[in-house]
């Protein structure tokens, strides 16, 4: 690097290739969404066989290729505007010294040197009459002595001439540091040339985005990141005043961050949690393989006293201690991220929409945000919460429920706009005896349900406000009482199935509209009647008391019926005990089908 080269060199030519890579990871985006949502959802809605299963393998390969492409290409495009940013910053630098220099008749050399005039008499005093010249090229040695030398000389021209010649000096640094850091990065942007996208390709894919995130600090940084703790509306107004550009930086170079934000639009927190998930599966898989398989023989019998006990075999108990919790914690992970994907593989079946993955994380317990149906444009917003033992490895059940859900508002109101929402998104207690009793897991979980519902308001960009149900199970029934209880809550309505006390002893009491509080409880169900002494609420007024739950009369609920209903083909089963709330032609579920649509004259009492 030098002066010629950075004062030639034009940033808006490597601007314009970023632009290029953009427009090609952009059309790669819109392939991806074409096979998936269209072309693959076209043939699970209407073929069935073999033929078609393999033609969804095919095409479930090739709309990887696109997404990795659409993913390697973000990055590339960050990596050019993130050097073109260092390099026209470094530019500018030595166009103003230039411009100084020249205004001042100063003479700058191609090494960088700047050679001044002589001085004119000053006071009537003749000073020497030579010029000189100074160069802030030259070792610090020979800077300091310059330096001192200036200080000294009665041309007052050679100190100005000492700092423009030490800002070239600075600027062509500034410039030689970008090019040696921006190189290796682009250089590591290299693809393989196969058809193949491997754990090993994601896992390279991660290590190049760290690495363009950590050379791109200062690019990031004159864009400006969202605002700290902000509100879904502070995160909108934030991403509406990105470029383009700007915006597909931050999906490339930090899509967690993007995918947490409440607020934003439904469709960009997916594509920002998909290459999260991407990712993390395969790093997860990855070291995984790299964990020995647990000795076949883990059970071995010994004689204790009179009898045979079955014990785990030395070789593995040694396997277990080294490597046991890992692989179990992989395994637990890896299932919960097997059932994302098989929601988005069933998009078309029976005319399920395509799903949003609005949150995803695979530390600690886990949590995942899926949506069925985009809730941006859907007039009718269901969100679920899960109670005790919830957690990323579980989370097919809860996914399937709101698919279930949604099915059955199609059935309630042909052709309803709905999103039926999976919110795990909270740290559920994960032993009933242990931990579902504590009403911290409620309250610590409370804040982040009532701003998920606030980024479900602020990001709707369909017709009108939007009708908005919370659903709790179980100890999701204490979160969602625990959120209305201490915040303003941005639901409708309310349904509580299972419920072991909602915190609060009266329906009136929670921040949703008089008698828009719902509660289903089904016969043989043992956690209300257990978990109202630890989450109960108290009413201090005639027919009240304490260790109040939602299936109390005096609570203040609208209660669902949910035992059997009807006769022949419209008739509905009945459901027992505490996990068959979203049981297929339950009555439970169809009465919570016609709450979220708003039929509320549909729904049936208990007899």
């Amino acid at each position: 690097m030098n002066l010629t080269t950075l004062k030639q060199l034009k940033p808006a030519e490597w601007e314009q290739a970023a632009d290029g890579y953009r427009a090609t990871g952009d059309m790669a985006a819109e392939a991806k969404d074409q096979v998936e949502n269209v072309v693959a959802a076209g043939i699970r809605k209407s073929l069935r066989g073999e033929a078609a299963d393999a033609a969804l393998a095919e095409l479930k390969l090739l709309a990887a290729n696109f997404h990795y492409t659409q993913v390697q290409c973000g990055l590339v495009s960050a990596a050019l505007n993130g050097f073109a940013h260092d390099m026209d910053a470094a530019r500018k630098k030595l166009l103003s010294a230039l411009d100084d220099a020249e205004s001042r008749k100063f003479t700058v050399g191609p090494d960088g040197s700047v050679t001044y005039p002589a001085a004119a008499p000053r006071n009537g005093v003749e000073l020497p009459p030579e010029g000189g010249s100074t160069n802030g090229l030259t070792d610090p040695t020979a800077q300091a002595v310059g330096r001192q030398a200036a200080g000294f000389q009665p041309n007052p021209h050679a100190a100005v001439a000492q700092e423009i010649a030490d800002r070239i000096a600075e600027a062509l640094k500034a410039a030689s540091d970008a090019d040696a850091k921006w190189a290796p990065k682009v250089r590591a942007l290299e693809a393989d040339d196969d058809l193949t996208v491997s754990d090993a390709d994601w896992k390279d894919a991660r290590s190049d985005m760290e690495g363009v995130r950590e050379a791109g600090k200062a690019y990031l940084g004159a864009i400006g990141a969202p605002p700290q703790d902000g509100t879904p509306k502070d995160n909108a107004a934030w991403w509406a005043g990105l470029s383009p550009e700007d915006r597909e930086a931050y999906l490339s170079l930090n899509p967690a961050l993007v995918g947490r934000l409440d607020g934003l639009p439904s469709d960009i927190r997916d594509e920002a949690n998909r290459v999260v998930l991407d990712e993390t599966q395969a790093a997860h898989r990855l070291q995984l393989n790299g964990i020995p398989a647990p000795p076949a023989n883990e059970w071995t019998w010994i004689t204790a006293g009179r009898y045979p006990v079955k014990v785990h075999t030395d070789e593995w108990m040694a396997w277990d201690k080294k490597y046991g919790d890992d692989y179990r914690r992989l395994n637990a992970s890896l299932k919960g991220m097997d059932a994302i994907r098989g929601r988005f593989d069933q998009t078309g079946e029976r005319g399920l929409p395509e799903a949003y993955l609005l949150g995803f994380s695979a530390e600690g317990n886990g949590r995942a945000i899926i949506a069925t149906g985009n809730p941006d444009t859907s007039e009718h917003q269901a969100v679920y919460v899960p109670g005790t033992t919830s957690n990323l490895s579980k989370v097919e059940g809860d996914i399937n429920r709101m698919t279930q859900l949604w099915r059955q508002t199609q059935e309630a109101t042909p052709g309803a706009s709905v999103s039926a929402i999976t919110w795990l998104g909270y740290d559920a207690p994960q032993d009933i005896v242990k931990d579902a009793p504590f009403e911290h897991y409620a309250y610590d979980g409370a804040p982040a349900y009532r701003q998920f519902l606030d980024g479900l308001e602020t990001s709707h960009s369909g017709p009108g406000d939007p009708h908005r149900t919370a659903i709790g199970h179980s100890y999701g029934t204490t979160l969602i009482g625990a959120a209305a209880q201490k915040g303003e809550l941005n639901a409708d309505d309310v349904i509580f199935a299972g419920s072991p006390g909602v915190k609060v002893g009266s329906a009136e009491e929670m921040d949703v509209p008089k008698g828009h509080v719902w509660n289903a409880e089904a016969d043989g169900d043992p956690v209300p009647d257990i978990g109202r002494w630890g989450h109960g609420g108290s009413q201090w007024r005639l027919g009240g008391g304490v260790f109040l739950i939602p299936s109390d009369e005096v609570f203040g609920a609208n209660q669902m019926n949910t035992a059997p209903e009807g006769a022949g083909s419209t008739a509905t089963k009945g459901v027992e005990g505490h996990s068959g709330y979203w049981d297929e032609s339950s009555t439970a579920l169809k009465n919570q089908a016609l709450v979220v649509v708003g039929e509320y004259g549909d729904v049936t009492k208990p007899e």
